[in-house]
C-alpha cells in the first residue's frame, strides 16, 4: 500500500499492498500522457503534461526485497539495493528531463489496475523557491500513483519531491509540496 501524506494537509490514501502486485511482474512497455495540475489554497494554479514510460514492472520479489531492504536501512540501504537494478521507465514533466524510475509495480482493481512508479531522486519541489519553504534535505524521492481502467484511460497524483518510508509492509509517501499534484485526462498512448 502506499500512503501519501501532504505535508500540513491531511492524509491521502491510494492502496498498493505489496503482497498484491503481480507475482511475475511485466516486461511489456507502455507509455501514458496526463495533465498535472496543481491549485494552491491561495487559488494560485498551474499545469503541465507529463508523459509516463513503463518499459518493465517487477515482480512482488523484486518488490518486497527492496522494501527489505528500505526497512533494515532506510533510503541509503535502498539506494544500495537498486544498485545494478535497471530503470523500469521515466517520468517526464513538461519539458524537463525524464526521471528514471526504478520501482514500477501494480496490483488489479475492480475496475482496472493501479500503477505505482516510484523515482530515486526528486523531479521538482514545489514551492522550494518560496519565501520561508522549508528546506528540500530528505526530500529525495517521487512517487506517482495511475489509477488506469481497462480501456487505458484513468487518474493519478504525484509527490515530485518526496520522503518514502515503510510501515507494516506499507510505503509512506510524505510530499514535500502541500497541495497535491493531480494526475487527469491520463491516457495509455502506446
Amino acid at each position: 500500500m502506499t500512503l501519501r501524506q501532504g505535508v500540513g494537509s491531511g492524509m491521502v490514501a491510494c492502496a498498493l499492498l505489496v503482497a498484491a502486485v503481480s507475482a511475475s511482474g511485466q516486461t511489456g512497455a507502455e507509455t501514458f500522457t496526463a495533465t498535472a495540475a496543481v491549485k494552491t489554497a491561495g487559488a494560485a494554479a498551474a499545469s503541465a503534461p507529463v508523459t509516463i514510460v513503463i518499459t518493465s514492472k517487477m515482480s512482488r520479489e523484486q518488490v518486497e526485497k527492496l522494501t527489505g531492504a528500505f526497512t533494515a536501512g532506510g533510503a541509503a540501504a535502498l539506494r544500495k539495493a537498486l544498485t545494478g537494478v535497471p530503470p523500469t521507465g521515466s517520468i517526464t514533466l513538461g519539458k524537463g528531463a525524464p526521471t528514471a524510475a526504478r520501482l514500477t509495480f501494480e496490483r488489479p482493481t475492480d475496475t482496472g489496475r493501479l500503477l505505482t512508479i516510484v523515482t530515486d531522486k526528486p523531479i521538482i519541489a514545489l514551492g522550494a523557491g518560496m519565501a520561508g519553504a522549508k528546506p528540500t534535505a530528505g526530500y529525495d524521492f517521487a512517487v506517482l500513483d495511475l489509477i488506469i481502467d481497462a480501456q487505458g484511460h484513468g487518474t493519478g497524483t504525484l509527490a515530485p519531491a518526496a520522503k518514502i518510508g515503510v510501515k507494516q509492509g506499507v510505503f509512506i509517501v510524505e510530499d514535500y509540496a502541500s497541495e497535491t499534484v493531480r494526475l487527469t485526462d491520463v491516457k495509455k498512448t502506446k
